[in-house]
């Protein structure tokens, strides 16, 4: 196992990723973290992948943990998924299969729309955000409306400790009861504020606007949505179900009662899942 920087391309340079690798023969699982948070939010998943043989790469996204920040202030999809590619790529991984947590499952859409599925057995999106969750005219039923987001970058603005700790708590939380003790929801806000400033504030505005319906259009490999129904976040009806109409074939596991950060309050339940999952899809080696 080894924790190391990694060089990948950002626009006409390159920056540096923490990249956690647990090294092994058995295909690969990638691990692409939810906002704002970094890798070690995946030990639970990362533990249960090992255990039954294969091997999984986490990283920090640009900005978040200890990687570099994105040259120009730049946090589109474009940009992130060309750093996850320069991952794989360095890499060399092959028959792999991407996991996207919330933002994350936008990274695993789009680099497929963008890259492919050539390196690739398959794609599980959790808690993600794909299909689009912005409100337009072409997307009437989407619950963000370009304000909120706009708002949530003020309040990160003025007062960057409240923003964080509110949403450490949202992310735990159902109706208001936080399913996690106060340890590990004050470790996920220490997390969180290990980000770059612009970092939180640039995804939020890339997760919150950007559509992958043309991304999923291209998906061509087994697929799985894994989602809590008490999300109150990413809520499932705009996203997780939205994902699976709009994948054929594709697997949709709904968790009862679970919040957004279910891969730590209902681990056992996503573990089972995912490891049904990356064990029943073919290997296209």
């Amino acid at each position: 196992m080894s924790i190391t920087t990694i060089q990948v391309p950002d626009a006409e340079s390159t920056i540096s990723l923490r990249v956690k690798d647990t090294g092994g023969e058995g295909a690969p699982v990638v691990l692409i973290h939810p906002w704002p948070q970094r890798l070690e939010i995946w030990e639970r998943q990362e533990t249960a992948l090992v255990g039954a043989g294969h091997r999984v790469i986490s990283y920090d996204r640009a900005g978040f943990g200890e990687s570099e920040p994105s040259h120009g202030e730049a946090y589109d999809y474009d940009r992130l998924t060309q750093h996850l590619h320069g991952i794989l790529e360095v890499l060399d991984l092959r028959d792999a299969t991407l996991v996207g947590w919330s933002m994350g499952g936008g990274e695993v859409a789009r680099y497929v729309g963008t890259h492919g599925s050539e390196r690739l057995r398959g794609i599980v999106l959790l808690a993600a955000i794909p299909p689009f969750l912005l409100n337009t005219p072409d997307n009437p039923d989407g619950p963000v409306v370009d304000a909120a987001w706009r708002e949530a970058n003020e309040y990160l603005a003025n007062d960057r400790d409240g923003f964080l700790e509110m949403i450490a708590g949202a992310f735990f939380s159902v109706n208001g009861e936080l399913l996690v003790g106060e340890e590990i929801a004050a470790q996920a806000l220490a997390w969180a504020k290990t980000a770059d400033p612009t970092a939180i504030a640039r995804c939020q505005e890339a997760f919150s606007t950007t559509d992958f319906r043309a991304d999923l259009a291209k998906v061509d490999v087994p697929a799985a949505i894994i989602h809590g129904d008490a999300d109150e976040m990413v809520p499932l009806e705009y996203s997780g179900a939205r994902a699976h109409a709009a994948l054929p074939g594709s697997s949709l596991v709904v968790i009862s009662g679970a919040p957004h950060g279910l891969g730590i309050t209902h681990a056992d339940e996503v573990n089972e899942a995912l490891l049904a999952f990356v064990r029943e899809a073919p290997s296209r080696a």
